[in-house]
């Protein structure tokens, strides 16, 4: 396990890693989850072993510490994740992002586009106010005292499932709040705006039964690879793994 002070007062923010060649691949979880629940099965795939590979879990969230005078915002979480790269020496990196840790990626790629090379996004947030569900806007929706001591932070592990409530619990509930609330309200920019403006190689992932992609073409007019991937939903490195690789590896 390896860290990187993020905010100036000895917090760390932590991962794993594995060896290997090339430029590293790095993923990274969306809101209450953890980065290697979500994707060490798929780094350990035939077709992506080999390069190097760092499961970082963002503040508050996994091994990551959790400051209770931290913002949690996309901005904090891209610059700690940013912390993280360069202490791990890391540049031009292929960030895998789910979820909000997609929304991490872009924010960090337009920070600082000296760490990423390629972005492979499942499903990232790229827009404010998504539609009301039990994550992100479901936390949100919480002022932040009553989720975290008023029963919200209990009432939604109820809600997301087991799968979810899994690594959702190892949050910190402060911390899991701000980060809904920072993801509800977006950037300015907007991540979809800085996703259109960047130059790298970006492949957006949609799962089937999510339905349709808002602005697909305008995504695609922007360079960036939009690929819908059958049989899967949000999460799709559970659902179809085998084309969730595929798509890391570059296959089309």
């Amino acid at each position: 396990m390896r860290q990187a002070q993020f905010d100036g007062q000895g917090s760390h923010i932590r991962w794993t890693e594995t060896e290997g060649a090339g430029p590293a691949r790095v993923y990274v979880h969306g809101l209450g989850a953890t980065s290697a629940v979500y994707h060490a099965h798929i780094a350990a795939r035939p077709e992506l072993t080999g390069r190097r590979s760092l499961f970082v879990d963002l503040p508050g969230h996994g091994i990551s510490d959790r400051p209770a005078d931290f913002g949690y915002t996309l901005e904090d979480h891209a610059d700690a994740l940013a912390a993280a790269l360069d202490t791990a020496g890391v540049r031009g990196a292929e960030i895998v992002g789910h979820s909000m840790g997609g929304s991490v990626a872009i924010v960090c790629a337009h920070r600082r586009p000296d760490l990423v090379a390629r972005l492979v996004l499942a499903e990232a947030n790229l827009d404010p106010n998504p539609a009301p569900t039990a994550g992100s806007s479901g936390i949100a929706a919480y002022g932040e005292e009553e989720f975290v001591a008023g029963g919200g932070h209990a009432r939604v592990l109820e809600k997301v499932g087991p799968t979810w409530a899994a690594t959702m619990r190892l949050a910190d509930p402060c911390a899991l709040h701000r980060s809904a609330v920072g993801l509800v309200a977006a950037t300015r920019p907007t991540m979809r705006h800085m996703l259109m403006g960047l130059s790298v190689d970006r492949v957006y992932l949609q799962g089937a039964r999510s339905g349709e992609l808002a602005d697909r073409d305008g995504l695609v007019a922007s360079g960036a690879t939009v690929l819908t991937v059958p049989d899967a939903g949000h999460n799709i490195m559970f659902d179809n793994p085998g084309a969730f690789a595929a798509a890391v590896v570059g296959a089309r």
